[in-house]
Formats: C-alpha cells, structure tokens, sequence
C-alpha cells in the first residue's frame, strides 16, 4: 500500500519532528495533540527548523513553503481518520498509548495502519487493544528525527508481512534506513545501549573511575560520540530508568536490574538536561 497522507498522534520533540521529515519527502501530514498550544509550539518548532535549514543552504525557501503547506495541525482526533497511517508519538505510559488506539480504532477504517514510536514498550500488547493487530507495528524514530537516519521497526506478534513492507518502504521515502526488530523488551536499540549506560552507573557508584573518566574512556576508546553518562542526562535518568525497569521486568534477569544510584539520582530529581543537573551540570 503506498503511503501519502500521515497522522501524527503528539506534536512534542519526536512528533514535530515526525511530522517534519515526512512533510520535506512530500507527504500529508496531519499534527494532533490535545491543547492548541501545543500543536501551535510544534508547528513553530518546524518553521525554526526549516528557516535555518534554509539560512544553511540545505533547502530553498520555496520547498520550504512546500513542506509547511503539507502541515495541519489540529486538536481534533476525527481529523485523522482519513490518513493511510497514525504514528502516535505521545509519553512513554502504556495505558496512555493504549487508550489513544482504542479511540482511533473506533474512528478509523480497517485498513488504516497504526505505528507507535515506542522506543521500548511492547507491540504486541498494544495491538491487542485494538481489532487491528495485523495491522499494528512499531515505528522507533531516534531524537533528533530530522538528523538521525534510524527508523527500528518492530513487528508484532499479529504484524503482516503487508504492513511491515508498507512501513519500510514509507521509512525509505522519508529519507530513513529502517532496521527490523521483532518484539522483544526494548527491541535492539535499548536492549543494548540501556544495559551499557546502567554498567556505566554502576562504575561511578563502585568508585571505578571519576564521571569523566567514564565517559572518556567510552570516547577516546571506542570512538563514542558522547559518553555513556552525558548520553544518559541527554535521554533523560527517569526514561533510562523506566527502561531498564522494562528489560528487567520482561526477562526477570539479573543483568537488567536497574544500578541504586540511577534510581537514586532520580528519586532526587536529577533527571539530566531538562532539569539542569543529572550526573553533569548543566545551564538551563
């Protein structure tokens, strides 16, 4: 089934930024989110993003104009039944994301695919929310979505061959290398890179090494853009957290258990970046 008009459930960092790539590769889109305020801040967002792409020579003003044409934004979820698909992009709470395609299944025809941009909670529990499970999937972007070329799809126990080719060819039309993933706790991405950044707390907790001496090793010696500790205050200590809670939950094994500082640090509200001060210090 060829993709061109796209809903997008959620206009924060990864739902604006969703919403903007597939615009730029020449699709629909269709931006919801609950309050106009916040539809209104990710369509600012975008016009930003795309101004200085154009101050950098990267597009023309004209295309543009042609991507924010693409653009609605709205409040009204009936808004989307027409789309061909609906990436929700809202907060990582599963009851949350359950109740948002429950609503959608209702409005929606059945051939209408949905795709949630978890990065870790399971697909196939959430398909069963819906009379869809065939046509339910995962569509894991990577923040910041419009630099990052990564699209992890991740199949559902009930996923069609279809819709999982249907996805990978809209991931390629947008510009994205899509990797398939089945659906297991947090999927390739965080199934690796969570346990890493956990080890690496429990480094600084057993006086291993200083923070910085951590995350420079990780640099310096495996050519690592960022260090595991200044990646974990990027992504935010509380997700990190909840991940590894989620790992450590769906295999019941002792090399997920989330490091006591981690859950201390958090307990604390150091949560990294977004409130000035995880394991590095930072000005808001």
């Amino acid at each position: 089934m060829e993709i061109k008009k796209i809903g997008i459930i959620g206009a924060g960092t990864m739902g604006h930024g969703i919403a903007m790539v597939a615009a730029k590769s020449g699709h629909e889109v269709i931006m919801r989110d609950i309050e106009q305020n916040y539809v209104d801040n990710g369509l600012q967002k975008i016009d930003k993003f795309l101004s200085k792409s154009v101050a950098r020579e990267k597009m023309t003003e004209e295309e543009k104009k042609q991507a924010l044409a693409l653009i609605k934004g709205t409040t009204k979820v009936e808004d989307l039944k027409d789309c061909e698909i609906i990436i929700e992009a809202v907060v990582e709470n599963i009851e949350l994301k359950k109740k948002v395609f429950k609503e959608l299944d209702e409005i929606c025809g059945p051939d209408v695919i949905f795709a949630s941009n978890t990065s870790t909670i399971p697909i196939t529990e959430m398909a069963a929310a819906t009379s869809r499970p065939d046509k339910f999937i995962g569509m894991h972007f990577f923040n910041p979505v419009p630099i990052m070329k990564l699209i992890e799809v991740i199949r559902g126990l009930g996923t069609s061959d279809e819709t999982a080719e249907s996805v990978v060819a809209l991931a390629k039309q947008v510009g994205k290398i899509p990797i398939e993933a089945h659906d297991y706790p947090g999927f390739i991405s965080n199934r690796i890179l969570m346990p890493m950044i956990n080890e690496a707390v429990f480094c600084l907790m057993e006086g291993v090494a200083s923070k910085e001496d951590i995350d420079g090793v990780m640099k310096l010696g495996m050519n690592h853009p960022m260090g595991p500790l200044e990646l974990a205050d990027l992504i935010g200590l509380d997700t990190c957290l909840y991940i590894m809670e989620v790992l450590y939950g769906g295999f019941a094994d002792s090399k997920y258990r989330p490091c006591p500082l981690l859950k201390k640090m958090v307990n604390a509200g150091y949560l990294g970046r977004k409130t000035g001060r995880g394991f590095f210090e930072y000005t808001r």
